[in-house]
């Protein structure tokens, strides 16, 4: 399966589509030349659904990216692997919100270097 591509602006067209390798994608700069803050998720197994089933997690993480257009500058969700990486604008605390609000509707994603719980 493709992966897909959510860059700015933000996930507007939501059509999987290839690219090619994410560190020839992913902007280090804002506009300003100031750098970029990023994280990554692993969502196990969502490359395993129904089209239906990734096509609405795919939805609910657009919606959390779009409720911060001057912050979030690139996201890229590779199915193949199940990673979602996230490039946001530096702002203090933004590498831990934005995380735990995606995980709020999608439960199953994790911040890489998150413990789960025994």
């Amino acid at each position: 399966m493709p992966q897909q591509s959510l860059s700015n602006p933000l996930l507007r067209s939501r059509t999987l589509r290839s690219g090619g390798p994410l560190w020839q994608r992913v902007p280090t700069r804002d506009e300003n030349g100031k750098l970029l803050s990023d994280f990554m998720m692993v969502i196990p197994k969502l490359n395993q659904q129904s089209p239906e089933v990734i096509r609405q997690t795919v939805e609910n993480i657009a919606q959390v990216l779009e409720r911060y257009p001057e912050t979030v500058v690139f996201a890229d969700l590779n199915l193949k692997i199940n990673i979602l990486w996230v490039s946001v604008k530096a702002v203090p605390g933004i590498c831990l919100e934005l995380p735990a609000m995606i995980k709020q509707v999608v439960p199953s994603a994790l911040l890489v270097g998150e413990r789960r719980g025994h």
